[in-house]
This record gives structure tokens, C-alpha cells and sequence, in this order.
């Protein structure tokens, strides 16, 4: 029989969370642990409790009873956590709260920022100060200066190669990187994510830089809310515009050349099969972080979030293996086990729980406002591989749960995520 819902016990986590949000923004709040890349060997005693007390408390936190199955034996990762993706509830975690290096996963929040900013088709021509500051070893996805890109190629690079030349570009165009830093610090307090601290947009190891396996679930469950989001965290390869050269004749040519998604989950591996049902988002590696993966998949219906940060246990891609397990237990377990705790909606989504009328989520990239017209699927767009590009959009337009109902249902309504077509 499934769990059955707890009113109560869900108005008391939501209350809770709300006093916890607010005592952790106060000054008071400087007695946290001073964030650091430098990584420890436990996690502290204390963290944060947004979400619930339970999720504060080191170590793995899960109601087993009978009809749940047992968590997987190999889990090797510092911190991770299983949530339901609409109904923000978290079935299982270990040290959620856990401030680490997030490595690139961080650029979700960079994506959840910035992408409302241009319309895909806003053309910039790259100058050398737009790529000063790129750190020694990033990931790059090859852009050059002096030539045009649009902002649907760069948001390519960012999602499928996590290049940092194209987070740096958009940046630039953006003001800088010290204004997007600040405009992400902000959104990260916006959704709630208590734990993140930027100092570098594309998540290269910087002193201070942190996250956690709670706020990256966060920030990806907001940037879900987004079209363009979803479109490009699920597409798998696409054609990226190379540099101009003169050909044979002389004349000026401009080719392109192809990308595909890191994410092991979701363009397989040689030890790694594509996920059944996966529909992204990020994953990321350095020195500091190790391994960080945050994943969304579908499965008979339900929707799951799944963060994993720093594996230790040695392979390349552990941190896919062991998502892939939390995936599968996640969906044993959905409607059988007790959740632990639960993912807080932003701020401006229980204030505008307070008030009557429904609420807009937030914008699509280009404008996409509440009358935009309704649509059966993402299209594919030029030069992406339409296969990988499998998130359906229902409505066209997402809009957030209006009055009482968002606080009390705790639903954060999702497209139909995945009904994935086989790739060849």
C-alpha cells in the first residue's frame, strides 16, 4: 500500500523550513562552517535543516519498513540524495546538507540565472577580453575569438561539453563575471539553496565555492521549470560552428563540427549504458569536487532527482553507476517509503502561495509569457539531434500551483518529462 500523505506532517516540514531559511540569511548565520574546496574526510555535526530536521543530520537518513527495498550496497559518494521531482519529496540522503565543491553541476544555476536574459537567436562576435579569466584545465567546447556565435550555440556548449569559454562568453555578454557571481548568489537565495556559495559561474575549483547534494536538487528542479532547460540538459549531440578559414579557392568557409553530452547517463559509455528514462542534467569533475552528477528520469509515470557528489571509490564513472542504483532503488521504493524530508519551493512561490490567483513560473528564454502557444513536444532545433531532445512540453507554458494549494499539495508541476524514443 503506498505511504499515505501526512497533511500535517507536511504544513509542519514547510513551517519549519521557513523558520530555518530565515535564521540562516540572518547574521547568525556566520557561525556556519566557513566554506572551503579543500575537501574533509567527515561531515560536520550540524548542518543545515532546510527541508527538515532530518536531513541536517550526517550520515544516510531512510524509513525502512516493510515492502521498502534496501538501499544499495555500493555507495561510495561523500553526499547524495534520491527526491521526487514534482512533489519535492526526499525518499532517501546522506549527508544532504554536506557544503562541497559542486564542480560544473554549478553551471545548472549559471543555466536557472541566465537563460531568461537573450532569446536563442541574439548573435555576439567574441572579443579576447570575453575569455580572460577561463582556468587552466577547464573544459572547453572551442570558441574562438573574433567570430559570431548565437546564444542557442553557446547554451550548447554550456550543457553538452560544459565549456567554460561559453559560460565566460555569456558572462561577458551579461555584464562580467563579478555581476553574473552576484546575480547567481542571489537566485541561489531566491530557490532556497542555503548551501551555495559562488565565487567562479562555470564551478572551476575556486577557495569558497560550495554547494550541496540539497541545493543542486534545488536548482535543477527550478531550472526543469524552463523550456529551454529542458531542452538542452536532454540533447545528446548537436552541430557546433567551427572557425573561418579560406579554403582551396580562397574563399572564407565556416564549418561546423559535431558535440556530444558528457553526461555518461545520458550518451552512454563504454562501462555505462544509456539510463532508460534519463532526461539530464549535469555533471561535473575537478580536482577539488571529484565527481558531482545531479540526474532527472522517468518511470511509469513518476519523476525522480538524483544528486551524487564525490564518489570514492576509484572508476571514471562511478558517479554514474551510482546514480544509476539510486535511480533504480528510487523507483522500488516511490509510494512505499516515508520521506525523510522534502525540497522547499523558492521564496517568491510561498509568497505567492499566500495570496489568491495563480502564479507564473518563471520565463522562458526569448520571452515565452502565458500566452504562449501550446505544444505537444520540444522541438528539435537546428543543428541539435532531435532524438536527444525527448522532453515533452505540455501547455506550452508551466505555471506554478496558484493559492493554498502549492503549500499544501507541495507540487511543482513538471512537463511530461520523458517519454523517451530508443536512440540507434
Amino acid at each position: 500500500m503506498p505511504a499515505p500523505k501526512n497533511t500535517v506532517r507536511r504544513s509542519l516540514l514547510v513551517a519549519s523550513a521557513v523558520l530555518m531559511s530565515t535564521a540562516l540569511t540572518a547574521p547568525a548565520a556566520s557561525a556556519a562552517p566557513k566554506p572551503s574546496t579543500t575537501p574533509s574526510a567527515t561531515p560536520p555535526a550540524q548542518m543545515s535543516v532546510v527541508g527538515g530536521a532530518r536531513l541536517g543530520r550526517p550520515g544516510t537518513q531512510v524509513n525502512l519498513a516493510s515492502g521498502v527495498p534496501v538501499l544499495p550496497k555500493e555507495l561510495s559518494s561523500r553526499s547524495w540524495i534520491v527526491a521526487d521531482a514534482e512533489s519535492g519529496e526526499v525518499l532517501a540522503a546522506h549527508n544532504a546538507h554536506w557544503r562541497l565543491a559542486p564542480a560544473s553541476t554549478l553551471k545548472m544555476l549559471f543555466a536557472d540565472t541566465l537563460l531568461p536574459k537573450w532569446p536563442r537567436t541574439t548573435k555576439h562576435k567574441v572579443e579576447v577580453s570575453d575569455l580572460a579569466g577561463v582556468g587552466a584545465g577547464s573544459s572547453m567546447v572551442g570558441i574562438k575569438e573574433d567570430e559570431t556565435y548565437t546564444v542557442h550555440d553557446l547554451w550548447l556548449g554550456v550543457f553538452l561539453r560544459s565549456g567554460n569559454d561559453a559560460v565566460h562568453v555569456l558572462s561577458a555578454m551579461n555584464g562580467g563575471v563579478k555581476d553574473t557571481v552576484k546575480e547567481m548568489n542571489a537566485h541561489a537565495e531566491e530557490l532556497q539553496a542555503l548551501d551555495t556559495q559562488v565565487v567562479s559561474p562555470d564551478g572551476y575549483d575556486a577557495e569558497g565555492q560550495v554547494s550541496s547534494a540539497y541545493d543542486l536538487t534545488l536548482i535543477a528542479r527550478s531550472g526543469l521549470q524552463k523550456k529551454d532547460f529542458r531542452e538542452y540538459c536532454s540533447t545528446v549531440r548537436a552541430q557546433f560552428p567551427g572557425e573561418t578559414k579560406k579554403n582551396k579557392k580562397g574563399k572564407k568557409v565556416r564549418k561546423s563540427f559535431e558535440i556530444q553530452n558528457t553526461n555518461r547517463l545520458l550518451s552512454g559509455d563504454f562501462d555505462v549504458p544509456v539510463y532508460q528514462g534519463i532526461a539530464g542534467v549535469k555533471n561535473g569533475n575537478t580536482t577539488n569536487a571529484g565527481a558531482t552528477f545531479t540526474g532527472v528520469a522517468e518511470r511509469d509515470g513518476k519523476v525522480l532527482l538524483v544528486t551524487v557528489m564525490n564518489p570514492r571509490k576509484n572508476g571514471s564513472n562511478e558517479v554514474y553507476k551510482e546514480t544509476a542504483r539510486l535511480f533504480d532503488w528510487g523507483f522500488k521504493a516511490a509510494g512505499k517509503v516515508e520521506p525523510v524530508g522534502e525540497l522547499v519551493p523558492p521564496k517568491s512561490a510561498e509568497q505567492a502561495s499566500a495570496r489568491p490567483g495563480p502564479s507564473a513560473s518563471p520565463g522562458e528564454a526569448g520571452g515565452a509569457g502565458a500566452g504562449s502557444k501550446p505544444v505537444a513536444s520540444a522541438p528539435a532545433s537546428s543543428g541539435t539531434d532531435g532524438v536527444g531532445v525527448a522532453l515533452g512540453i505540455i501547455g506550452g507554458v508551466l505555471v506554478l500551483l496558484a493559492g493554498g494549494a502549492f503549500l499544501i499539495n507541495r507540487r511543482w508541476p513538471l512537463p511530461d518529462l520523458v517519454r523517451r524514443r530508443s536512440r540507434p
